[in-house]
């Protein structure tokens, strides 16, 4: 993950590497968790510091898949849509889900400080741009995220989208001014130092063989310890596995790939002027500029693992389809990581059992929410919260296996088709529409000229010429003369 880094000087290390440590010996605590990703190392660090022994049991190593694989962008909501969540769960109870999320955007903000994560290069905004134009709808969505959600939100038109974004391709936007974007990675490295700092420890390259999650002191297997804790907290992802077969098979596993390119100079401040993160409606294209000429870019996904290096020339393409002035750019590096997304939509937070929680599902959903959840099951665990029963409406469903993989390779395949069925219609409705504008331009400027031409001097009467007089002849002559 891209950033600038600076040196530590008050003693916190948050961006030090750590020397990894592997679970050798029994161990007794009162929280276990299971996954060393965002959501984990959150509730790990908040439940130590309101005095809990924790113990955090990572396969790999610390935000060793998508957690230490994403572009860092924090802003309120979930992956599910506004008017969906508030169809499937009612307004009120759709607030309070949203104002966690809102919480969540916070505890990220207060933690990702350069006090705290030295280097973590906070800088602030998003920008949610559409593909189609949708004006009536901007007006909808930013009268309910400001007035029944309390969202700061602006709605920017056209014209200024794309002074922002010079390409054809965006419509209306969404601006919140509240988001912000961190360098991911330096924050995961950051959060475990934090939650270490509080009294939590954290062993790596410790597997889960099984859990035990009867009676009141749960038990786990490791390959080289075993470990009694009170509470157990799922927090992993689609490679949960074994460890818990049922849960990880309610996740549809989606890899999702990024890149960043070398540095363009100043092509790129022609092309982007928008210094934040910008995500399109339709969650196709994900990007913001990095180490000041620099384009961070994530779009292509697929439903199996592959190397992240073959798409590098998919999101080459990418960029040039939005921004063909930027020319062929070079790709310097590319990245990957799984992430679990739901079928309804929502992260899985709650009680599976007394005692067994579980904190996963967070693809698309972003940083606000698995910080949320892990603030949120702490609390729960040591305070008696009971908020984590608003997520009760999204309860565990089984994601359909392979079936479900192949299906959804294929909905998003279409979708992305439709989208870019709908974006090339949009445009070339817009510019059917400039043409009729500029052809009634012509012609009412055509009229104006007209009307505002000196009128023609009518040409005078002629006079009538005189008729001809016949030719004098001899007997002509004799009359006059006679006469």
């Amino acid at each position: 993950m891209s950033g600038t880094s600076t040196s530590t000087t008050n003693g916190a290390d948050a961006a030090a590497p750590q020397e990894r440590s592997r679970l050798a010996f029994d161990l007794d605590v009162d929280i276990c968790v299971v996954g060393a990703g965002l959501a984990g190392l959150t509730l790990a660090r908040e439940a130590a510091r309101l005095g809990a022994s924790v113990a955090v049991l990572e396969g790999r190593h610390i935000g060793w898949n998508a957690s230490g694989h994403q572009l860092g962008t924090v802003m309120p909501g979930y992956s599910l849509s506004v008017d969906d969540l508030i169809a499937r769960s009612g307004l009120e109870h759709a607030r309070e889900l949203w104002a966690l999320s809102k919480e969540g955007a916070e505890y990220v903000r207060a933690t990702a400080t350069e006090e705290l994560i030295p280097g973590v290069a906070l800088s602030e905004g998003a920008l949610e741009v559409s593909n189609v134009d949708v004006g009536n709808q901007l007006i909808s969505r930013l009268q309910m995220l400001g007035e029944d959600f309390q969202t700061e939100v602006e709605g920017w038109q056209v014209d200024r989208v794309r002074a922002e974004l010079k390409t054809g391709h965006y419509f209306h936007g969404v601006y919140y001014p509240k988001a912000f974007q961190i360098d991911g990675r330096k924050y995961i490295d950051g959060l475990a130092t934090l939650a270490r700092q509080a009294g939590a420890r954290i062993f790596e390259d410790t597997p889960v063989v099984s859990i035990d999650p009867s009676g009141i002191r749960k038990r786990i297997v490791t390959p080289s310890a075993r470990l009694r804790s009170s509470h157990i907290v799922l927090a992993g992802n689609v490679h949960l596995g074994a460890t818990s077969r049922r849960l990880s098979e309610t996740l549809l596993p989606v890899w999702r790939y990024a890149g960043v390119t070398a540095p363009l100079g100043e092509r790129l401040a022609e092309a982007i002027a928008f210094k934040g993160s910008v995500t399109d409606t339709d969650g196709i294209d994900h990007f913001r500029i990095v180490e000041g000429d620099r384009l961070m870019w994530a779009s292509p996904e697929t439903t199996w693992a592959a190397r992240p290096e073959r798409f590098a020339g998919a999101i080459q393409r990418r960029i040039r389809t939005i921004f063909p002035q930027l020319g062929r750019v070079q790709i310097a590096e590319v990245w990957g990581g799984a992430v679990g997304e739901t079928v309804h939509g929502m992260p899985q937070i709650g009680q599976l059992r007394r005692g067994l929680w579980v904190t996963s599902g967070f693809g698309r959903q972003g940083l606000n929410t698995s910080a949320m959840a892990g603030q949120l099951i702490a609390r729960s665990i040591l305070w008696g919260d009971e908020r984590w029963r608003l997520f009760s409406p999204f309860e565990l469903v089984w994601a359909g296996g392979t079936t479900g993989r192949v299906a959804r390779y294929a909905i998003g395949m279409w979708a992305r088709g439709s989208s870019a069925a709908a974006g090339a219609l949009a445009r070339y409705r817009e510019r059917a529409r400039t043409q009729e504008r500029n052809r009634e331009a012509r012609l009412d400027k055509a009229n104006r000229q007209a009307g505002t031409r000196p009128p023609r001097r009518p040409r005078p009467p002629s006079r009538p010429l005189p008729e001809p007089r016949p030719p004098a002849t001899s007997a002509n002559a004799g009359k006059a003369q006679g006469t």
